[in-house]
């Protein structure tokens, strides 16, 4: 299984305003996706998590897939 991005051990905070970039870390169906594919460490995918569940709530991202 490829990494969608390198490691991002650089991203030192993730916006649940930023909603551009977090929808890059949302697959097609609209799931988060994992860390394996992100290439985030564990506390970073917590945060990366609580900032799109927080935008979700806020209608900045959609909780399903637009189909």
């Amino acid at each position: 299984m490829a990494k969608i991005f390198k490691h991002r051990t650089d991203v030192p905070y993730f916006d649940y305003k930023d909603f551009k970039t977090l929808q890059r870390y949302v697959n097609v169906y609209g799931q988060i996706e994992s860390r394996k594919k992100t290439g985030l460490n564990e506390m970073q995918q917590r945060r990366l998590a609580r900032a799109i569940k927080r935008a979700r709530h806020i209608a900045l991202l959609p909780f399903v897939a637009n189909n």
